[in-house]
C-alpha cells in the first residue's frame, strides 16, 4: 500500500509503497478515502509535538473511509463496508489505517469523504474545549483568535451554536470567511488592537471566554482584553511562541487559564469525545455547521499541503486523498 513515511525524527517525509500494517486483535482496518492535514502534523514531523512516535512512522491524526475488517477482540466494531471517521495517534496518511473502535464514529448519509476526514479534530477540539472545558453558556461572549484557520473557524461555528456572541480575530482577507461562518464581530489583528477592539464590542467588559490556538503576542493581547472571571482556553501555539502567563493578572481579574489538548482526551475520556462528535454530526445533519475544505491534494502531493499550512495560506481545512482518487 502507499503511505507517507517519516524515517527518522525531523526528516523530510517521503511517499512510498510499504507493507500493510498489522491488525491488532482489538483494532479495525479502514480503507482510507480521505485524511485530514493539521498544523499539529507539521510539529510531529519535526519532532516538536507532545507525542513523539518511534520512527519510522506515518503522520496523520484523522481519516474517513470504509471498514475493511476488525480484529477478534474489537468489541463494538462496525461491520465491513461501514463508512466511518476515525481519530488516531498517527498513521492516517496511508491507503489503509488502523484505529480503535472507541475512536470511530459512523458517518451520516451524504457526508463527503473530505468533509468527514477534516471534521473530527477541528470540530471535536472546538466542542470539547468550549462546552466541556470552558463551559460556555448562552449569552456569553467568546473571542476566537486565529479564527480564519481550520481550528478557529470551527470554534466560531460551535460557539455560535452554543448561544454565545462570537468575536473572530483574524487577518485581512480571512475575515470574510470568519463572518460567513457566523462571527457576530470581527477583529483584524493586522491593523486593530485586539484588547481595545474586543472591549469595544462587549461594552467595555471584555470577552467571557477566549479560545486561543495562536499563543505569543496574540495570547497576551487576548488575555488583557478578557473580562473579570474570564476563562481562557490555550489550545495551541501556531505563532511558534509559548506565552508566559502573568499570575498577578489572573489574581486581580479572577481569571482562569485552562490548558487544553484535545488529543489527550481521546485516552482520558473517549466517551466524552464520542459524545461530542455525535453531537456535532447531528448539528451538521441539521445544517447548523458548514465545514470548509480549502483544498484537496493527492497523497503524493502532501508536501504542497504542508507548505500551505506553514505559510498560513489556508482558510478552513485541507484533505489528502489516495493518489488518483
Amino acid at each position: 500500500m502507499r503511505a507517507i513515511m517519516v524515517d527518522e525524527e525531523g526528516a523530510t517525509p517521503v511517499a512510498r509503497d510499504v507493507a500493510r500494517p498489522d491488525l491488532p486483535a482489538d483494532g479495525v482496518r479502514l480503507r482510507m478515502r480521505a485524511a485530514g492535514v493539521n498544523f499539529a502534523d507539521t510539529l510531529m514531523i519535526a519532532g516538536q509535538y507532545q507525542v513523539r512516535p518511534a520512527a519510522p512512522f506515518t503522520p496523520g491524526f484523522e481519516a474517513a473511509g470504509e471498514v475493511l475488517e476488525a480484529g477478534p477482540e474489537a468489541a463494538d466494531a462496525p461491520p465491513p463496508g461501514t463508512p466511518v471517521m476515525a481519530l488516531v495517534d498517527h498513521g492516517a496518511w496511508a491507503e489503509e489505517v488502523i484505529a480503535r473502535p472507541a475512536d470511530m464514529v459512523r458517518l451520516p448519509a451524504g457526508m463527503p469523504w473530505v468533509t468527514a476526514a477534516t471534521f473530527g479534530v477541528a470540530y471535536g477540539t472546538a466542542h470539547l474545549g468550549l462546552h466541556h472545558r470552558a463551559g460556555v453558556r448562552p449569552g456569553e461572549s467568546v473571542l476566537v483568535t486565529g479564527a480564519g484557520g481550520g481550528v478557529g473557524l470551527t470554534a466560531v461555528e460551535v460557539a455560535r451554536v452554543l448561544g454565545a456572541t462570537v468575536i473572530g480575530c483574524a487577518g485581512g482577507d480571512k475575515l470574510a470567511a470568519v463572518e460567513r461562518h457566523g462571527a457576530h464581530h470581527t477583529i483584524d489583528h493586522r491593523d486593530q488592537a485586539i484588547r481595545d477592539a474586543a472591549r469595544a464590542v462587549t461594552g467595555g467588559a471584555g470577552p467571557d471566554v477566549v479560545y486561543d490556538p495562536v499563543g505569543g503576542e496574540v495570547f497576551d493581547a487576548a488575555l488583557r482584553s478578557a473580562a473579570q472571571g474570564a476563562r481562557i482556553l490555550t489550545v495551541g501555539f501556531a505563532s511558534g511562541t509559548v506565552p508566559g502567563i502573568p499570575a498577578n493578572r489572573l489574581l486581580v481579574k479572577n481569571q482562569t487559564v485552562i490548558g487544553y489538548w484535545f488529543g489527550a482526551w481521546r485516552h482520558l475520556d473517549p466517551a466524552a469525545v464520542r459524545t461530542a462528535l455525535e453531537t456535532l454530526l447531528g448539528w451538521w445533519r441539521d445544517g447548523r455547521l458548514a465545514p470548509e475544505v480549502w483544498a484537496t491534494y493527492d497523497l503524493a502531493d502532501f508536501t504542497a499541503a504542508l507548505d500551505a499550512l506553514r505559510e498560513r495560506r489556508v482558510t478552513g481545512r485541507i484533505a489528502l486523498v489516495p493518489d488518483g482518487a
